[in-house]
């Protein structure tokens, strides 16, 4: 068959979708925010494809794999393996970077393992993660780390006082025991009253003493073992808490041997064309192509041509100011997604299913457009290519569009339109009619009330700028990714103005149980009102307290492990999902238990109290388009976008002087960008300062003032280009924004 089908899709606000999507085409899913895309390609599409794939395996393996549950769907036929390229960032640990994650590093070792000269040996003895090729001293990470012994002993103190400051080896504890108990030291003497070999004995252990059962035969000095065992702790992955206990114990700085570039001598001393493998990591994706045209070493003639191809795509996709040895750690959300899909860009399979989660987030329109030659390559290898997006010029590229809508949450679920781009913009759809208007350039911006200044800015690749930004108006800053932008509005004006407000696409914190309603503050007020109703405590209404269903915990559901097979969630019996006992939802407010509040949206949950609290923080949630949110929506569940929506909803409480937004239209319809233009203006006439770094067009062309960074990513960027209104932004010959915003106008 030619289609993949969907029979009677419902899963969350899908209305018994059912529809074909041409097979080996572009396809492009569109709608307002919230309207059901994510719900029929993610969580009916590609989890089908996911769970029918991982059926194939044993049950041994598939214990291993990511768990994906039946959809809510009739029938879906006629899938293809899927690749779903998300845009959660890579994270990894410190030893992971660029080049390791898009496979061009082991290309490189392998080029020094050929053409090197000195030859170091096998490509293996080039490897910052491998022991024949890391600097011994700081073990490839290029850093190096020491205990500052006077933060761990506390020598006033002894033993049983709590002489070890740090929290694994408090008093008690194993750790603590090892120590404690071996009879070699007085538990009430303070360390400072030790003599030499007693201090030496426990700081660096001691060959003599008898082992305790189940330790080594020497005795370990709690020094050495926090060495061995703790200092190179990966401090990416330790919560807030242990990470500054970790900062005050451990000192670290630059590799003295290896001077940060992780790897031992001899790998060092091997070289290409003057350069040692560590230099050309160290380079721009760009600038290491320029000096792979040098290299006409016969042997390595196959591995050269891979490694231009792969970092050919890397600079198409716009990525080529990033280096090799850049920690992915660093990335944004919208930079792994497209790192992700260099590595598909080397692949030969063919009928494949590549789903993509709004690809562009994060690129300038130059960008989007080197963009979508790689989503057409991918296309043209056989596959097909699924793409969630709002961008226009990704939608105008796609072989077949679907759209959903009309409305986000109960208002949508429904396929609009589906076929070709000419027919959409005929359809008369919320997406069609934005495809069809014209871009409104502000040309009465309104006039400044003072300025904050950045002066000799020099964070990252930023050349010694100074700029003003103008207070009393909306300020955008624009340029093509990795241009500076961040590094100018993120560091520098952060840095220096502290008390701004800054409104970034960072998970919201909370765990799987944190809701809208717990994360705005919504349900200590609606708690509050329940007790008060009924002269009850208010943990009773609290599904992590006092009122939680005591089979389920206040989950709503029982997990059952099952071996090696996937676990079964179920729903729970003694409550039916909802998560209190039902002492608790006999008490009702207007009508309502508290389940029947949680499963409000915000749109429904407008006028229902008698609260002047819930009101504005529900005022302020549907001002920024999450009228669509259940009030007892996981957190967890939330895009990038919307995450960053509702720390907005909540500082909108409390006005602000200066806002800090970063890509605010991530995740918005072209239709909600609207409503985002009208929050931000109501901040700016209110007296607010609002700055936003961003792409959108719409944005940049409603803004009183623009800040243009550049020219280009990386090295080649780091100016101001332009400073001044959008109007004169137009007649700039050098930047690429104001290239794009005149092709717009001219539409």
């Amino acid at each position: 068959m030619s289609v993949i089908r969907i029979v009677r899709a419902r899963e969350h606000n899908l209305r018994d979708v059912s529809l074909d999507l041409p097979k080996h085409r572009l396809v492009v899913v569109t709608g307002v925010s919230g309207s059901g895309k994510s719900s029929l390609v993610f969580d009916t599409l590609a989890a089908e494809a996911q769970r029918q794939l991982n059926e194939t395996f044993s049950t041994f393996i598939r214990n291993r794999l990511p768990k994906y549950g039946q959809p809510a769907a009739d029938a879906i036929e006629n899938l293809s393996p899927a690749i779903v390229v998300a845009q959660r960032r890579i994270g990894g640990n410190a030893r992971s970077t660029v080049g390791t994650v898009t496979d061009i590093h082991p290309l490189l070792r392998l080029l020094f393992s050929r053409a090197g000269q000195p030859s170091a040996g096998f490509s293996n003895r080039y490897s910052f993660n491998d022991p024949e090729g890391m600097c011994q001293d700081c073990h490839g990470t290029g850093v190096s780390a020491r205990l500052v012994e006077s933060e761990l002993l506390d020598r006033s103190r002894s033993l049983n006082e709590g002489a070890f400051r740090f929290t694994t080896f408090a008093v008690g504890t194993w750790y603590w025991e090892y120590y404690g108990d071996s009879d070699l030291f007085d538990n009430d003497k303070p360390l400072g009253d030790y003599s030499a070999a007693e201090w030496e004995t426990l700081r660096r252990g001691s060959k003599a003493a008898d082992p305790l059962p189940g330790t080594p035969n020497d005795f370990e000095g709690v020094v050495d073992r926090f060495n061995r065992i703790f200092l190179r702790k990966d401090l990416g992955k330790m919560s807030p808490k242990r990470r500054a206990e970790f900062e005050r114990l451990v000192h670290s700085g630059t590799c003295p041997t290896c001077d940060g570039n992780r790897l031992n001598a001899a790998a060092l001393a091997s070289r290409i064309g003057g350069h040692n493998i560590a230099e050309l990591a160290a380079l721009q994706a760009d600038e290491l192509l320029d000096v792979l045209e040098t290299v006409d070493t016969p042997e390595a003639a196959s591995v050269v041509e891979s490694l231009r191809d792969r970092l050919g795509n890397l600079v198409t996709i716009g990525l080529g100011y990033l280096s090799l040895d850049r920690p992915t750690t660093t990335l944004s959300g919208g930079e792994s997604q497209r790192i992700k899909m260099v590595r598909h860009l080397g692949s030969s399979l063919g009928d494949m299913l590549y789903i993509f989660d709004e690809p562009t987030a994060g690129l300038h329109p130059s960008d989007v457009q080197r963009f979508n030659q790689l989503l057409r390559k991918l296309q043209e290898k056989g596959n097909t290519v699924l793409v969630v997006e709002h961008d226009r010029d990704v939608i105008e590229i796609a072989d077949h569009v679907v759209d959903v809508g009309p409305g986000a949450g109960p208002d949508g679920g429904e396929i609009l339109y589906e076929g070709p781009v000419d027919g959409l913009r005929r359809a008369g759809t919320p997406t069609g009619r934005c495809m069809n208007r014209e871009l409104d350039l502000n040309r009465k911006p309104r006039q400044a009330t003072g300025v904050l200044t950045v002066a000799n800015a020099t964070a990252h690749n930023l050349r010694d700028v100074t700029v003003e930004f103008p207070t009393g108006v909306f300020t955008v800053v624009s340029g093509v990714a990795g241009s500076g932008k961040s590094s100018l509005v993120n560091d520098e004006l952060r840095r220096r103005y502290p008390e701004v407000v800054a409104i970034d696409q960072s998970q919201l914190s909370g765990n799987s149980r944190s809701t809208p309603a717990t994360y705005t503050g919504l349900m200590d007020e609606i708690r509050t009102l329940f007790a008060t109703a009924h002269g009850v405590s208010p943990s009773l209404f609290s599904a992590n307290s006092d009122g939680a269903c005591p089979n389920c915990r206040g989950l709503g559901f029982v997990t059952t492990e099952l071996a090696f097979m996937d676990d079964l969630k179920s729903l729970c019996e003694e409550c039916g999902g909802k998560r209190y006992t039902q002492d608790v939802l006999d008490y009702q407010l207007d009508g309502r238990n508290i389940t029947d509040v949680l499963d409000l949206t915000v749109g429904e949950a407008a006028g229902v109290f008698a609260s002047e609290v819930i009101e504005r923080v529900v005022r302020s949630l549907g001002d920024v388009g999450l009228g669509y949110l259940k009030l007892g929506q996981p957190l967890t569940t939330l895009s990038g976008g919307e995450a960053q929506r509702v720390k907005l909803a909540t500082e909108l409480r409390t006005p602000a002087k200066v806002y800090l937004m970063d890509e605010p239209t991530t995740g918005l319809h072209m239709a909600d960008v609207d409503q985002l233009l009208g929050i931000v203006d109501r901040l700016v006439d209110a007296g607010s300062t609002v700055i936003a770094i961003e792409h959108n067009l719409d944005v940049i062309a409603a803004a009183d003032w623009i800040v243009d960074v550049g020219p280009g990513p990386g090295h080649h960027g780091g100016r101001i280009l332009f400073a001044g209104t959008p109007e004169a932004l137009l007649d700039h010959p050098d930047s690429a924004t104001a290239e794009h915003l005149r092709g717009a106008l001219a539409r």
